[in-house]
């Protein structure tokens, strides 16, 4: 029997399902703390993108182990996590030497890393659509507010959106409504529904606090169940909670390595949780993509058995 069937035997024939406490606390709280100053406002969503959200990037090191210890043993880990802080500490580089273009680049990103992973049986326009909405949407509706959020991310003075920002989220509006209509007259208006959903929770709440709502609502349930649903990937994640626990160590690492670099970064506490999380989390997004880039071009033309490794 190969392995990937043996693979698939070890999963439950029965409906996914993840955690749900999760988003049934962490949706109704953040919304309330719409209402508390701003500062508050910041803490909650960050520390809500931190404890819920964050976890589900540290299933990289499930999928490294999987691919890495076979061949490597106990060395996998380094062998992991060398190249991936490396990559993590020449983002943070890139943000403190060119801020403005890290964040364009963050941002280019974020557009595919959220499209392709949260509708990743769509097509290419529904994933810049998806992944567009958490940007372009509150860049449209609260201009002020999301380049104040930008701003202290970035460390540098904003004082309205940026040219290719605005731009950008014109377009992608346009290309919104084309696309909705299109999807309508095709008979698949429920397609909408999330996106919808998710609009309405960014035009009514604030950038932030809507985009932890979208970050551990969404985006995390989804990476977290595409990787159950793939056990080639990592077969020690098996549902959500194996997921939670095997994930625990190398957040708690992260948490770590945030509290090590925290005396770098000034400012009051809101201001400077925020800026240290975001620019964190591009850190982050950049080894995510490429592992998971390279793991889709991997299981799209896997070798022969006897091809060499």
């Amino acid at each position: 029997m190969g392995l990937a069937a043996m693979l698939a035997e070890r999963r439950p024939a029965a409906p996914l399902r993840l955690p749900a406490w999760p988003v049934l606390l962490a949706g109704p709280a953040l919304a309330f703390s719409a209402v508390l100053p701003l500062g508050l406002q910041y803490i909650c969503a960050l520390l809500a993108i931190i404890i819920l959200g964050v976890p589900h990037g540290a299933l990289d090191g499930e999928i490294a182990r999987a691919l890495l210890r076979p061949r490597l043993g106990l060395a996998w880990f380094p062998a992991f996590s060398l190249p991936y802080l490396s990559l993590f500490a020449l983002v943070l580089l890139a943000w403190h030497i060119a801020p403005v273009s890290t964040l364009a680049a963050f941002l280019t990103a974020s557009v595919w890393h959220f499209g392709t992973e949260d509708a990743p049986s769509g097509t290419h326009l529904e994933a810049v659509m998806g992944g567009g909405l958490p940007i372009a949407v509150p860049t449209l509706v609260h201009p002020a507010a999301t380049t104040a959020v930008f701003a202290t991310a970035a460390g540098t003075p904003l004082p309205h959106p940026p040219d290719w920002l605005w731009t950008a989220s014109l377009a992608w509006l346009a290309l919104a409504i084309v696309w909705s209509g299109h999807t309508v007259l095709c008979g698949r208006g429920r397609v909408l529904i999330v996106p919808y959903l998710l609009a309405g929770v960014f035009v009514v709440l604030p950038p932030l606090t809507a985009f932890a709502i979208y970050f551990v609502g969404v985006h995390a349930p989804a990476h977290t169940a595409a990787l159950i649903r793939n056990p080639m990937r990592a077969p020690r994640v098996q549902d959500g909670r194996s997921a939670i626990l095997l994930a625990l160590p190398i957040t708690a690492l992260t948490l770590l390595i945030g509290a090590g670099l925290w005396p770098f970064y000034g400012g009051p506490v809101p201001e400077r949780l925020l800026s240290l999380t975001i620019q964190g989390l591009a850190a982050l997004t950049l080894p995510h993509m490429l592992l998971d880039a390279w793991l889709t071009q991997r299981e799209r033309h896997p070798r022969s058995p006897s091809s060499p490794d």
